[in-house]
């Protein structure tokens, strides 16, 4: 609904900037190369500006432009690629990091995906869901994997929810993951109050 009314742009524009807030003072308090993500929906990717909005959401923060990621799905990307990749261009200048969300369910063309200046690729949960037991979705992973790693890139794996999937992961070669195994959606500062700080 936000989407269709035109809200998400003021409401995409107070969570940036919510999260840079944030993610500045975590950095002073306790994890100083703390990084925060933060998804981009198709209104806010396409907006002339967005370069300039992201750059007032750090400067009001008073954070460098590498403590903030910013995520767009695989399928957005592949709307306009050249649109995309200049928009993901402007972006990268500026030393923020850039994911492509949902990765393996956007059927990209290898070919645009070199164009585009991303960091990360994070495979998408309904591959991780049945890892261990669907030898397609084994395959697509150690796929998605290998690829991340020959172009440079940090691979990320979503919606780990079992011991399990993480070990698959970890033996295939992805070292990073998001998922309820690690911890349950929290309140910022219970964040601070779960996770040791730099240090300890």
């Amino acid at each position: 609904m936000a989407e269709e009314t035109g809200l998400i742009l003021p409401l995409g524009d107070w969570v940036l900037r919510e999260a840079c807030r944030q993610v500045a003072k975590w950095r002073h308090d306790a994890w100083p190369d703390m990084r925060v993500a933060v998804n981009l929906s198709a209104m806010q990717f396409r907006q002339t500006d967005l370069a300039e909005r992201v750059r007032s959401a750090l400067d009001s923060a008073g954070v460098d432009a590498k403590a903030l990621e910013l995520e767009v799905t695989e399928s957005l990307l592949m709307q306009d690629t050249e649109r995309a990749a200049q928009i993901l261009c402007a972006l990268r200048v500026m030393g923020v990091t850039l994911a492509i969300d949902d990765f393996g369910t956007g059927y990209s063309s290898l070919a645009y995906l070199k164009q585009f200046p991303v960091n990360t690729l994070k495979i998408d949960r309904s591959f991780v869901c049945d890892i261990n037991r669907d030898e397609g979705d084994a395959a697509i992973c150690a796929v998605i994997i290998a690829l991340a790693h020959n172009l440079r890139l940090d691979v990320v794996a979503e919606g780990v929810e079992a011991e399990a999937q993480r070990n698959w992961l970890h033996s295939a070669g992805c070292r990073l993951a998001q998922g309820f195994l690690l911890s349950k959606s929290l309140p910022a500062d219970e964040c601070a109050a779960t996770f040791p700080s730099h240090g300890s």
